[in-house]
């Protein structure tokens, strides 16, 4: 690692391509010591055995991973027919087997009904909590306990292979979805049961799988001193608000955290100063008609 990467810090979003067998949380740390920096998260948790897009913030990055989380997510997908598993994907324990005499239009016919605003439970094996304890840990002790149906979107399901038994997809869909939800409800649709096989996240929001680098090549590129090829700044998280150039005496009051005048319409909005440097996120008041800073981010 350049000794000099440690003192200085660095605000920005990482795009890696998380390899197989690593936590989301293995990844954060590998780039924290890759990197010499104490503030490091990730923006969407993907299973161990999961690869694909993993978005890490970095210094004052991680106040915008709210908005990462939030994004819609693309996945590619490989389900297995006819095999039931305790975890809905291929760690997990066999537990019901069953034949598969499925016909191809059967299969898009299942794919198409889960398209749409749909109801999901969530598997008992996620990070969800229940009073403070993962579902995971209670899973893990042979605990299971009633989980609640939520509403999530799927925008798009693509079938990209048929070889019975195994189908690929391509799913876009909201956070929160669980492709191993899927995998298990397409299974009980079609009578046979499913499980998820494998799972690659191909994009969160504007990040994509073919832009994200691996840990090897970031590695490498720390070692090299020209790690600032791959820090994505901090304002890609936020390019579905409006942009706003303010002038120097409303980037002060903005800096101090007071209401300023702008357009007469609901949402947020990312405040320029007349340098380009991002200043803050903005959110309308509609009470009083201005603009209240939401987040402020210190001068580079």
């Amino acid at each position: 690692m350049d000794s000099k990467v440690g003192r200085q810090p660095i605000n920005g979003i990482l795009n890696i391509a998380k390899p197989a067998g690593m936590t989301s949380h293995d990844v954060v740390d590998r780039v924290r010591q890759m990197s010499g920096q104490r503030r490091v998260g990730h923006a969407g948790t993907l299973d161990p055995s999961a690869t694909g897009v993993l978005v890490v913030c970095l210094g004052q990055a991680s106040r915008v991973a709210e908005y990462l989380v939030a994004s819609d997510k693309v996945y590619r997908a490989q389900i297995r027919l006819g095999v039931s598993t305790d975890t809905h994907d291929a760690a997990g324990e066999v537990t019901a087997t069953a034949e598969v005499n499925v016909r191809e239009e059967e299969v898009r016919e299942a794919l198409a009904a889960f398209v749409g605003s749909i109801q999901q439970i969530p598997p008992m094996h996620s990070a969800l909590k229940r009073k403070g304890t993962p579902l995971y840990k209670l899973a893990r002790q042979g605990i299971t306990v009633e989980r609640e149906s939520r509403s999530v979107e799927i925008h798009s399901i693509e079938l990209l292979a048929w070889t019975r038994p195994v189908l690929t997809i391509r799913v876009k869909c909201s956070p929160g979805t669980y492709i191993r939800a899927l995998a298990r409800d397409l299974g009980q649709e079609l009578g046979c049961g499913a499980h998820l096989q494998s799972l690659t996240r191909l994009a969160s929001g504007h990040f994509t799988l073919e832009q994200a680098v691996s840990l090897d090549e970031l590695a490498e590129a720390f070692e090299r001193g020209d790690w600032q090829k791959f820090i994505h700044p901090i304002d890609e998280a936020l390019l579905d608000f409006e942009p706003v150039v303010v002038d120097a005496q409303m980037e002060k009051r903005i800096r101090h955290g007071r209401q300023v005048q702008g357009p007469d319409a609901p949402g947020l909005r990312r405040a320029y100063s007349q340098n380009g440097d991002l200043i803050a996120i903005l959110r309308h008041d509609p009470q009083t008609g201005l603009w209240q800073p939401r987040k402020v981010f210190t001068a580079s």
